[in-house]
């Protein structure tokens, strides 16, 4: 008879654990939670695609019984990596397109060019990444040797910050370009009376409408190679700032047919067609698509002197740049998203740019408030206008990479004063208590790790320079941490569904091969994604 009530009371005991099932435990880990207090546990719990459970691994085992258990060895969690300011559309193009990064000069671009073309025989030729800045010879490239190499098709590649291109002579011809003419917001550069191919900024626009559109079998291998890479370096929410209002449709299908995992928030151009599209339909929110945003471009990048400034380039005595539409464009915007109630993220780099739209923000949104309005880049500041971050709750949306890219030659181009207030990430922090971070990919790295240790060494992967690019303006590793997930998910007013490690949200994490928060010099730089997981499934694992 006792035998039998132990069996019994076994068997209770049994079907009590079974009651509390769960999908996934995880582990004999280091979880950094990122939760309000920063707090770590040793494992949690995971039930249809969101976390139930974050404690002690001998607690949680006693309570759940988990379909699959990840045991990560004592090995670092972390929420997943969120991109607070990419391309993912455009990076995934680019994939399919010539890669013209690392380029070393002109004539390494040409070679590159050459085997693209010997490859791909048909149709124009697309690449993108060159940096003149890397190059011995500093300056733009001209058309000549491409219109030898290319007499009759068409070739467009375009600079790292997407700013600035250079078409062959087919190319401007389709497009009609000719010598002196010119374009508000926009330059077509003219030496001696005749076409170098170089096209800044809204100049672009005038050879860019010309290319075909890709075919939707591009298109989805772009967002599904981007999402392949995006997840091999942590990544599992980006903003990708700047689609047509057709993308919106073309992602929910992918993610509906299960093909595109990656979760998005979109910021739509800035065109009246995006607009009607919007104000009509209302903020468009799915698990994994979030639309209620729009981007505006202020100028354009400093590496092209399409920065606007307020006073002219160090390098180039008359010349400040320009804003890429008029004051009053900018101000119409800012009022009719203020009305609708939609997000304005405006790209702005030079001080005159930042000033403007700062100025504009403040005259809109009076004083305190949660629209959560963008500055993106937020690069060049003049001192007295950082205020307006603080006083208006204005969100400067930056790239620690763009610092230590750009701290080889930024001294140049604006002269070490004005350098000063550059990259100012800690003071810029300081304005609201939070910071979110991006990369701003393909123009640098989509590796958010990268982003993590320009943020606290300020360094290049070299190490150099000894000390760090104006340390003064380094983040803690735990703002840097807090940047790459549960700020740059605020940015996007997701904060309540991702962005931690907390009982309620979606199970997005990521396991690293060493603790981010405990590794020190290049090392740091160094770290590798061992597994990707999105709503507790795995999506990616190191080989």
């Amino acid at each position: 008879m006792k035998k039998l009530l132990l069996l019994l009371l076994l068997f209770a005991s049994a079907c009590k654990q079974k009651e509390f099932n769960a999908d996934l435990l995880v582990k004999n880990a280091v979880v950094y939670t990122v939760d309000n207090n920063f707090t770590t546990a040793d494992a949690f719990v995971v039930t249809n695609g969101k976390i139930v459970a974050v404690g002690r691994r001998d607690a949680l085992e006693e309570k759940y019984n988990a379909r699959e258990v990840v045991d990560a060895g004592g090995k670092a969690v972390y929420p997943g990596f969120i991109d607070a300011h990419a391309h993912f559309y455009n990076y995934g193009l680019g994939l399919q397109e010539v890669n013209l990064d690392n380029t070393s000069g002109w004539p390494d671009v040409l070679d590159s060019v050459n085997m693209y073309a010997r490859r791909n025989t048909e149709g124009w030729i697309i690449g993108r990444g060159w940096d003149q800045n890397k190059w011995k010879t500093k300056q733009f490239p001209n058309k000549a040797k491409l219109d030898s190499l290319f007499p009759v098709r068409p070739v467009i590649l375009t600079r790292i910050d997407g700013h600035a291109l250079i078409a062959n002579q087919a190319a401007l011809n389709l497009a009609g370009v000719k010598p002196g003419q010119t374009i508000p917001g926009g330059e077509i550069e003219t030496i001696n009376g005749k076409l170098t191919g170089m096209m800044i900024d809204n100049a672009q626009d005038l050879v860019r409408r010309k290319i075909p559109a890709p075919g939707d079998q591009v298109v989805q291998s772009a967002f599904l190679d981007a999402q392949a890479n995006c997840f091999a370096v942590g990544i599992t929410t980006v903003d990708d700032c700047g689609l047509p209002y057709t993308m919106v449709n073309t992602i929910a299908q992918l993610q509906h047919k299960g093909e595109l995992k990656m979760r998005m928030y979109v910021m739509l151009s800035d065109n009246s067609d995006n607009y009607d599209y919007l104000f009509k339909r209302g903020v468009y929110k799915t698990p994994g698509l979030d639309v209620r945003s729009f981007k505006v471009y202020a100028d354009g990048a400093l590496g092209s002197r399409g920065a606007c400034l307020l006073q002219p380039y160090a390098d180039q005595k008359n010349w400040r740049g320009f804003l890429l539409s008029s004051q009053k464009h900018f101000e119409d915007v800012a009022k009719k998203l203020a009305a609708k109630g939609f997000q304005m993220c405006t790209h702005a780099i030079g001080d005159s740019a930042n000033r403007v739209m700062l100025k504009i923000y403040a005259e809109v949104l009076k004083g305190k408030n949660d629209r959560r309005w963008r500055i993106e880049h937020a690069q060049v500041l003049s001192p007295e206008d950082i205020k307006y971050f603080g006083e208006y709750n204005i969100i400067p949306s930056v790239q620690p990479t763009h610092a230590t890219s750009d701290m080889y030659w930024a001294g140049v181009r604006l002269g070490n004063k004005r350098l000063k207030s550059a990259y100012i990430y800690k003071q810029l922090l300081e304005q609201n208590g939070w910071l979110p971070l991006g990369t701003d990919f393909p123009v640098e790295n989509i590796n958010p790790i990268y982003t993590f240790y320009a943020a606290v060494e300020r360094k290049d992967l070299k190490g150099y320079p000894d000390g760090g690019f104006q340390p003064e303006n380094a983040l803690t590793r735990q703002e840097a941490l807090r940047g790459i997930t549960i700020w740059a998910a605020k940015a996007n007013f997701e904060e309540k569904e991702k962005g931690s490690i907390e009982p309620g949200k979606y199970a997005d994490f990521v396991i690293l091969d060493k603790d981010i928060m405990k590794t020190a010099g290049t090392e740091l730089s160094q770290i590798k994604v061992l597994k990707t997981y999105i709503n507790g499934e795995k999506v990616y694992e190191k080989k």
